[in-house]
């Protein structure tokens, strides 16, 4: 019967964790590796296994970064595009105000 659990183990590491399925296994190998308690081989399946982790992390969290990226530029771009227009069209008329007037009319 203990068996089985392992199979879990085994086919949830197989699999692609979540970020935080990730993460947590990633705490729990640095912990045990740095006991001291592993052999040399076990120490170096470890890391090999790390170094999958973490770019699989790396990965998921540059997915997520381009993701928020977008949602966040795209009103920025359409704000940006209405804005851009209103200070063209008032960008004349307060040039040409200024230049008509005078000091005098400015201070009234």
């Amino acid at each position: 019967m203990p068996s089985s659990p392992k199979k879990k183990n085994d086919t949830s590491t197989k699999s692609t964790p979540s970020f935080e399925q990730a993460l947590e296994e990633l705490e729990d190998m640095v912990e045990t590796m740095e006991s001291g308690q592993l052999p040399l081989e076990k120490l170096i399946a470890n890391y090999e296994r790390g170094a999958e982790l973490i770019g699989h992390c790396e990965t998921v969290l540059d997915d997520a970064r381009k993701r928020l990226e977008l949602i966040t530029l795209k009103p920025k771009a359409s704000a940006t595009e209405t804005t851009h227009e209103s200070t063209q069209d008032e960008a004349p008329t307060s040039t040409t105000s200024n230049n008509n007037n005078d000091d005098e009319i400015r201070l009234f």
